[in-house]
């Protein structure tokens, strides 16, 4: 069952939702970013829920939060300088209620950039993003990540332009598992328990849930 919590930020009280893992449990915890806040984005977007719902399946625990100035979070949008900070309050909240616990990163959209820019500041034991948001977040100049990546990215995504992520994918040092998804849109519409499936075969193809 899902709990709301809250803890502090930088910019104050940062709303939360954990959700435990199905047994048997892995020694891993999942910080999931949403998508941008000003276009309605919270931590209950369907493609959020969706992504945390699969790590969960698998026996991730997940801790999914409102940015700066969403829900009950305190603050005002920060252009995703804050929204990095908020991201990074929560996992080190996370390693220090459970440093027995492996880190997981993952995001969707504008929540993707976000965790893609804490994953080079962690040490998380993977990364995954939904619909990066690699223009806005200016992602080309992201350190290296040093982790098993995993990019799923919808082939009719009419916010992102698909054809940016797989060129900047392609450039990428890591070589990140990139993932395909025809005839899916932005918001995975009609799409989301193949995006799930999607999610969970792609983390047992780098072996994560054995670790």
């Amino acid at each position: 069952m899902e709990k709301t919590f809250f803890i502090p930020g930088e910019a104050g009280q940062i709303e939360c939702l954990s959700l435990p893992g199905n047994a048997p449990q892995r020694a891993i915890t999942a910080v999931v970013c949403h998508p941008h806040p000003q276009h309605g984005g919270t931590m209950h977007n369907k493609v959020v829920t969706t992504l945390a719902q699969a790590l969960r399946d698998v026996g991730i625990n997940t801790v999914r939060f409102n940015f700066r100035g969403v829900g009950a979070s305190v603050g005002a949008f920060d252009a995703g300088v804050g929204e990095l900070r908020d991201c990074l309050s929560i996992a080190h909240w996370v390693q220090s209620q459970a440093p027995e616990q492996a880190l997981l990163l993952a995001g969707f959209s504008f929540g993707a950039g976000i965790a893609l820019r804490a994953a080079s500041a962690l040490a998380p034991i993977a990364l995954v993003t939904i619909a990066p948001a690699i223009r806005e977040q200016n992602e080309l100049n992201t350190p290296p990540i040093r982790c098993p990546w995993i990019i799923i990215q919808g082939e009719n995504d009419e916010i992102i332009d698909p054809h940016q992520v797989y060129l900047w994918a392609s450039r990428r040092p890591e070589q990140p598992l990139l993932i395909r998804m025809p005839k899916t849109s932005h918001f995975f519409h009609g799409q989301l328990t193949v995006l799930k499936e999607q999610i969970i075969e792609a983390l047992n193809k780098y072996d994560i849930l054995n670790k």
